[in-house]
């Protein structure tokens, strides 16, 4: 039985309230005990029964912990969350002697999610050893990296910390201090300019015409300043080089010339860089900052017990408060071994500050501001909740505009030219109020996130931004593309044109963007319509001259019986030059139907084909041809087909779904595990009845599907502790491999179904591991993970595993991996946009035969068919690319397929090759045909509906009508 609780304080708090609710759902669902709540929601039994107390609001993971483990509606739950967040910070706003965001807060000891500056040294505490280590390095080394998570105080470390140290010694020189920025060769020459004595744009073009004159600068500007004199310069935020600089010359320029200016000969410039820790491979992209790094970098970790309680107590007592002994403990034990919490805890300080009693900052006020990420969510909602609607969209489109989406690396934020803003008095009072809650800084020019420990923590910027990515960047691509276009004076040629325009009208004609483009984009998009259109007329003037040509080839051969052979060949191939021209524009027009008539659309895709097989028809007729099979939750992570290609797996969100594909007919909806939560990845076992599912929590669970139906948990395996990342059978299903976060890949003895047993781990790579394959003949398992490597074992003995060798080339992590049924051959897929063909008939020898770089974003899976000769891959592009692999030191592209859920998160083939499954961030999976022949015969099963005559004429003019599905009676 569940234990007495404590009765609620009288009241009627929204603190209360939310209480009350949770224990009437827990009332609902049976009245568990709060063991069993613990074991389902994998949280502390202390940490649940406190989340239903009534004395404070719990965070917003443990409310969801506690509701799915009660059976809730988990949306629901979020939303009333949010609501009781909002009114309890509505009701707390003016406690204590300041208002929250007032002008008081120019008095505050904290800096909130805004870094600590030059001018805030004398309150910035806790990190003065690692000032001096720093300095010191620095009078050692003349290029010195700190590398540290986002929120581990980079910024801080070097205005508060190292650049007040530097200029104290006036004699040293001068101390110039940078972001990069989307130029960072201009940002450059900015700050250089006025003391070289020069004009910005002079000063630009100098140092990318050479990176050594940079250096050569460096001396100019020290000249009349004594022997011994420096410059210092700081460039904080490096990783925008790789964020927000679009151009790679301008980059490697940039790079080149701060590695220049400190190792040059003569030198008089030292070189210090912030970089987020998560942007170190990008750093390794530069032959020459590798080799200056290797001994300069200064790792900056979470702070120690010690410095966590002077960087809470010190600032406070320079203001003349004191801070609350439990406070202290509270704050120091929640922050202790975190990184990336300091932004987070000296928002939550601030948010204390304003709550304080007397010149006391205390516990009750600490909890009132909602905790250490309850604070920074509190004032984005209360923010959020004080606009109107039409202003809070506004604000939505702005915050999904100072967000630049991470390629492989987490979100970060961006500043944004506020020319890029519309003029209009709810803009500039969206700007006005979100820098009053101190969530983004202003200037004259720009607009930007204030810390990007806003991204994590808000749930609601969170969502928007997972909501739809695909759309983001497109939006993102057309932003720049217009920015373009205005600096080159409105070049014709800067203009959209075919696939992209299609695209970008796409985007802004759905209901939900229209409002989303600024005047600059939309004139951009107009222009490049219309340019469009002209050259549309342009091209059926020349289709007009074609047909007349072919009338005066005609007439020709009726005169000149002697040239009938050659006009007859010159008609033959005006005719299919005619035919390729209408194939690719029908392609090309018929896009903006996707979504809009499918139906219309794979009908436009066929008689394309069939009119002209060229790469556009097949490729638009393959992505026309695909089955939607909804999944379990708001995305597909991972999907696989059975041994005998009768069935499929596709994991979601919470639970795997499994589908029956019948000889003849769609495929029908068969049973669904248990909600267990998400999945990262599934397998079928070799003789089909069994599946092994790799989850988030850490776990691998193996289920009894001999029922379909109705599946059964046989076993749990839970010596991991971090991701399961992949999983794979041996041939013999006697063995399975599980590679997880741990960075260890585990074997398991699967002789007893019901009771698996440890076999070996194999830690040989020293990151994640996310890809696990045995050969055909199980003697070898290859591993892959965020190290870059591919590492071959031999294990014949399970118990006693061999590493045989490590395959290096990839630039990235590498994220999938496939054997060909010989074991011949193997595929690797990777982070850095390429897929590798490996030659593994000697495991210990392995070599390259061949790389594909078709993507245009991470490569996240691969497959391969039975036999070998089809290779399937996925990517955040949103696109499948299918080849051909007769010939594995040759491949042959033989399909793309675009799939209508955006980036795709896993792909499978079909035991015959003929079928690809894939799964994409949207809640569905999908099978495709691979061959376009069959593709035409599915899509006429499907649809019957034939293109009408009237359709045909619009998009196929002058050629005899002829539907793909047969003419309408």
């Amino acid at each position: 039985m569940a234990r007495h609780e404590r009765p609620l304080d009288e009241g009627d708090g929204p603190e209360l309230r939310f209480a009350a609710s949770l224990r009437e759902l827990r009332r609902e669902a049976g009245s568990p005990t709060y063991r069993v709540l613990a074991q389902r929601a994998h949280y502390s039994i202390a940490t649940l029964s406190s989340a239903a107390a009534g004395r404070a609001l719990p965070s917003l993971s443990v409310t969801l912990a506690y509701v799915r483990a009660c059976g809730g509606d988990v949306s629901q739950w979020e939303r009333w969350w949010h609501e009781a967040a909002a009114q309890i910070a509505a009701d707390t706003a003016h406690v204590g002697t300041g208002t929250a965001g007032g002008d008081h807060d120019a008095t505050a000891p904290y800096p909130g999610l805004s870094a600590f500056q030059p001018d805030d040294a004398k309150r910035f505490f806790g990190r003065e050893e690692l000032t001096g280590d720093l300095a010191d390095r620095l009078s050692r080394r003349r290029l010195v990296a700190v590398f540290g998570a986002s929120g581990s105080g980079k910024s801080s470390l070097l205005r508060a910390g190292l650049l007040p140290r530097l200029r104290a010694d006036a004699h040293r020189g001068l101390v110039v201090l940078l972001t990069p920025g989307p130029h960072p060769l201009e940002e450059c020459a900015v700050r250089l300019a006025t003391p070289a004595g020069t004009t910005v744009g002079a000063l630009q073009a100098d140092i990318a015409a050479d990176p050594a004159n940079l250096h050569r600068l460096v001396r100019q500007i020290l000249a009349e300043r004594p022997s011994g004199a420096e410059m210092f310069l700081v460039v904080d935020q490096f990783e925008e080089v790789f964020t927000l600089c679009r151009s790679e010359e301008e980059r490697a320029s940039f790079v080149a010339a701060l590695v220049t200016a400190a190792q040059a000969p003569g030198s008089r410039c030292r070189v210090v860089l912030g970089v987020r820790a998560d942007f170190y491979a990008h750093c390794t992209h530069y032959a020459d900052l590798v080799g200056v790094l290797a001994d300069a970098q200064v790792a900056l970790g979470p702070m120690s017990a010690e410095q966590l309680r002077r960087a809470i107590v010190q600032p406070a007592v320079r203001a003349g408060l004191s801070v609350e002994g439990s406070l202290v403990a509270a704050l120091v034990a929640e922050c202790h071994g975190r990184p990336g919490v300091l932004p987070l805890l000296s928002h939550a300080l601030l948010e204390t500050w304003r709550r304080r009693r007397g010149n006391a900052l205390t516990l009750a006020g600490y909890q009132a501001a909602g905790g250490l990420e309850g604070a920074l969510t509190r004032t984005a909602e209360t923010f959020y909740a004080s606009l109107t609607p039409c202003r809070q969209r506004l604000a939505r489109r702005l915050f999904l505009r100072l967000t630049a989406l991470g390629e492989g690396t987490e979100d970060t934020k961006q500043p944004l030219p506020r020319t890029e803003l519309d003029d209009s008095e709810d803009a500039a009072a969206v700007l006005e109020q979100a820098a009053r809650a101190r969530l983004l800084t202003l200037d004259d020019h720009h607009a930007e996130i204030t810390h990007e420990a806003l991204i994590r923590c808000w749930p609601r910027l969170h969502q928007w931004l997972t909501e739809d990515r695909e759309s983001l960047r497109r939006h993102r691509r057309l932003s720049h593309a217009a920015a373009l276009w205005e600096s080159l004076d409105h070049d014709p040629d800067a203009l959209y044109r075919g696939t992209r325009l299609t695209l970008a009208r796409e985007f802004a004609e759905e209901p939900a963007h229209r409002d989303a483009l600024t005047a600059r984009e939309r004139a951009f998009l107009d222009a490049s319509r219309l340019a469009e259109e002209a050259r549309g007329h342009r091209a059926l003037l020349s289709a007009r001259r074609l047909r007349l040509l072919v009338a005066c080839l005609a007439a020709v051969t009726l005169v000149a019986t002697c040239a009938a052979g050659y006009a007859l060949h010159a008609q033959r191939r005006i005719t299919q030059q005619r035919n390729e021209i209408l194939s690719r524009t029908a392609v090309t027009e018929a896009r903006t139907l996707r979504n809009t008539q499918p139906g219309l659309y794979a009908q436009l895709m066929m008689a394309a084909y069939q009119l002209s097989p060229t790469t556009e028809a097949r490729d638009g007729l393959l992505s026309a041809a695909g089955t939607s099979l909804p999944g379990r939750g708001r995305l597909v992570s991972a999907v696989a087909f059975d041994p005998a290609g009768r069935a499929l797996a596709a994991g979601g969100e919470d639970s795997v779904q499994l589908w029956d594909l019948p000889a003849a007919g769609p495929p029908v909806k068969a049973g669904a595990t248990p909600r267990t939560g998400p999945v990262a990845s599934v397998a079928f076992a070799p003789d089909g009845r069994t599946l092994a599912v790799g989850g988030m929590d850490h776990r691998t669970r193996l289920w009894d599907i001999s029922d379909r139906r109705h599946p059964v948990l046989t076993a749990t395996l839970t010596a991991h502790t971090d991701v399961v990342f992949d999983v794979a059978f041996s041939p013999d299903g006697r063995t399975l491999a599980t590679g997880s976060y741990d960075h260890t890949v585990r074997l398991w003895d699967l002789t007893a179904s019901t009771s698996p047993t440890a076999l070996a781990v194999l830690r040989g790579h020293r990151l994640n591991v996310k890809a696990v394959a045995f050969t055909r003949d199980g003697r070898t398992l290859a591993t892959a993970g965020d190290d870059r490597t591919v590492q071959l074992w031999d294990v014949e003995r399970p118990r006693r595993p061999v590493r045989l060798s490590v395959l290096t080339g990839h630039h990235d992590f590498v994220t999938s991996l496939a054997f060909s049924a010989d074991g011949r051959t193997l595929v690797s897929g990777s982070d850095d946009r390429t897929i590798r063909i490996w030659d593994t008939h000697r495991p210990d020898h392995p070599t390259a035969r061949s790389t594909l770089a078709d993507h245009a974003a991470v490569v996240i899976s691969v497959a391969l068919s039975r036999d070998g000769r089809r290779l399937a891959s996925g990517g955040y592009d949103g696109t499948s690319r299918l080849w051909d692999l007769t010939d594995p030191g040759h491949p042959q592209p033989i399909g793309v397929i675009t799939d209508a859920g955006g980036a795709l998160n896993a792909v499978a083939l079909s035991p015959d090759g003929q079928t690809l499954l894939t799964g994409s961030s949207d809640p569905f999976a999908r099978l495709w045909p691979t061959d376009p022949h069959r593709a035409i015969a599915q899509a006429c099963t499907r649809n019957p509906a034939t293109i009408t005559r009237a359709q045909w004429d619009r998009y196929f003019p002058d050629v005899r009508y002829n539907p793909p599905c047969g003419a309408r009676g």
